[in-house]
């Protein structure tokens, strides 16, 4: 790596490799030829001029490429795709005459993005599904550990840290659904000409409109792709776009919600996230635990769905049948959602693989609300036991007043259960059961076996051989 020219820190900090080669030049490149090979095969099975010879040529350079000889063609022409047809021709003399015939530039540039997407799309698929499935397992770990709740982020009736989990992960498997459906959705631009009407393939054919169709759907089952775009422009519809990225800026949305639930409950030291035993968390405050891999979740997720409006507004903004001014726009905003959801899920995995939880310290934090949280139940064990519910109920109020004041004005801990129970009124009332968490957590538990046995076991039956390894975060 050169420590001199800036380095995209998606790639040479926080992506998967995988991810970055994905969107390399080298892959796209390479792409772009393997669809000029494409191309040359359909238009020679349905007649065209273009020879077995050829073809062979063609496929034993595919992966010969010059870049500094393209680098020249283009500081020349100021053409990219025509730049790498030169630099390709150079090397396929005999196949030179056929390279690109009848496309446009948007043949090889449109439908390379679409392959690169839907390869992006499987591999954070995958990485999603990883997740899920982590905090799948948290969640059944700890499916009855009862801790406090919050409404506002203020104390409310309490829950469980696997029901909490729980909502984590159902964001998620929210987001998989959606990858799901553009995945299943995405279709192929193929040959569709320079301003979409084929005319071009329809004169190379002499008017056969069945064989400029024939060409379209030859091509796009070369490519992996079963069905194209129905009509397009010289582009395929920038609004696909919009539909990938809004997909990729809901993962970001969920990973960045449930990131931020991790750094408060670590400030509440109930659950930490992994922390290696050299780790540092301050370079000043030596004894700090920072959580910085959900506060970089955090971050990278604000990006990513900062990129959402410019998808947005470059296919606002497509005048007619295409302008070019998405070009600049799309080498940017395309690989870098892909890459900064790709890093986020690797962070995501690997703290849901290593969250280290407190249960004493959770106990001690319900403990200290579950006495007002409890008087409800209290005033109605106290009324069967004999007493008058008005009565009852302004002893509690003045109780919980002056509890309240004890905690707030002088830092004590809560003594409401102490006063009540100096309180004759509540004699018959066996408050250390009334303040027992179980009474107050519903159904948590029970959420938690039902949401994994009907909404995550069928995801890890579909997905088991395909379940990513836990993802190492090096800095």
């Amino acid at each position: 790596m050169s420590h001199e020219m800036y380095q995209n820190p998606l790639v040479s900090r926080y992506a998967s490799a995988e991810m970055g080669r994905l969107w390399s030049d080298d892959r796209k490149f390479r792409t772009w030829r393997r669809l000029w090979i494409a191309l040359a095969e359909a238009e020679a099975e349905l007649g065209l001029p273009v020879s077995p010879d050829q073809i062979v040529e063609l496929k034993a350079h595919v992966d010969d490429i010059n870049y500094e000889k393209v680098a020249d063609y283009e500081c020349k022409l100021r053409h990219d795709v025509m730049a790498h047809v030169h630099g390709y021709g150079e090397l396929c003399p005999l196949a030179r005459p056929i390279i690109h015939l009848g496309a446009t530039s948007c043949f090889v540039t449109d439908n390379a993005d679409l392959i690169l997407i839907r390869e992006g799309l499987i591999q954070i698929r995958d990485r999603l599904v990883a997740v899920i499935n982590s905090l799948a397992s948290f969640a059944e770990q700890y499916r009855d550990l009862a801790c406090l709740g919050f409404t506002h982020m203020q104390p409310a009736q309490p829950t469980t840290v696997g029901k909490r989990a729980c909502l984590w992960a159902y964001d998620l498997v929210l987001d998989l659904s959606e990858v799901e459906f553009r995945l299943a959705s995405l279709r192929f631009r193929s040959t569709k000409g320079t301003t979409g009407t084929q005319a071009s393939f329809l004169s190379l054919f002499d008017g056969d409109h069945a064989k400029v169709e024939q060409l379209e759907s030859l091509v796009a089952t070369k490519m992996g792709f079963e069905q194209t775009y129905a009509v397009t422009g010289q582009t395929y519809p920038r609004k696909v776009d919009v539909q990938i990225v809004g997909a990729l800026t809901g993962i970001a949305g969920s990973a960045h919600k449930a990131a931020t639930d991790f750094r408060l409950l670590q400030n509440r030291k109930e659950l930490e996230e992994p922390f290696e035993k050299d780790q540092i968390g301050s370079s000043a405050m030596a004894y700090k635990r920072n959580p910085m891999r959900s506060e970089r979740m955090c971050a990278l997720s604000r990006f990513v769905m900062s990129l959402e409006s410019s998808a947005q507004q470059t296919m606002a903004t497509q005048w007619m049948e295409r302008t070019l001014d998405d070009s600049a726009n799309r080498r940017l905003v395309l690989p870098q959602a892909f890459l900064g959801i790709d890093a986020i899920l690797r962070l995501y995995q690997n703290v849901a693989k290593g969250f280290v939880v407190y249960p004493e310290v959770i106990r001690q934090r319900l403990c200290e609300e579950l006495p007002f949280m409890a008087t409800e139940n209290i005033l109605m064990d106290a009324v069967r036991a004999g007493g008058d519910r008005q009565e009852l109920h302004e002893r509690i109020r003045q109780h919980s007043q002056q509890a309240s004041r004890v905690v707030k004005e002088q830092g004590e801990a809560n003594d409401l259960l102490e006063r009540l129970a100096g309180d004759a009124a509540f004699a018959g009332v066996d408050l250390e059961a009334a303040v027992l968490p179980s009474r107050f957590i519903g159904r948590a538990s029970e959420q938690v076996t039902q949401f994994i046995s009907e909404v995550i076991e069928p995801i890890r039956k579909r997905f088991e051989k395909r379940l990513a390894p836990e993802a190492e975060v090096l800095v």
